[in-house]
């Protein structure tokens, strides 16, 4: 169960992280479309706000709504991005090109 929990869990998590990057850039992205701004301002007031769909004083299933739901609206909303705002966030985190390892 642990195993099976932690092979799944370990790699949504780190795309989890991905995508809060590509958000946070993709909003100060002049080509995102202001609904889609809009939307991860939302997201990022839910998480603040202290009135959830469940209550965070219910014990673990306050929780468990923020959990699941913010990184479901963050998928959603990485995935309606624009393919020049996700690409650009590629390129510019890229450290080959060409095939050459970039200097520092």
């Amino acid at each position: 169960m642990f195993k099976l929990m932690t092979s799944t869990l370990i790699p949504r998590i780190v795309l989890f992280r991905k995508e809060v990057v590509v958000l946070w850039k993709a909003f100060f992205a002049p080509e995102t479309p202001i609904y889609l701004k809009v939307a991860t301002a939302f997201v990022a007031f839910y998480l603040v706000n202290p009135f959830d769909i469940v209550p965070d004083f219910i014990p673990m299933l306050g929780w468990v709504d923020d959990i699941v739901l913010v990184p479901l609206m963050v998928s959603w909303i990485v995935s309606r991005l624009p393919i020049k705002v996700r690409a650009d966030h590629r390129d510019r985190n890229d450290r080959t090109i060409n095939g050459r390892a970039r200097r520092l």
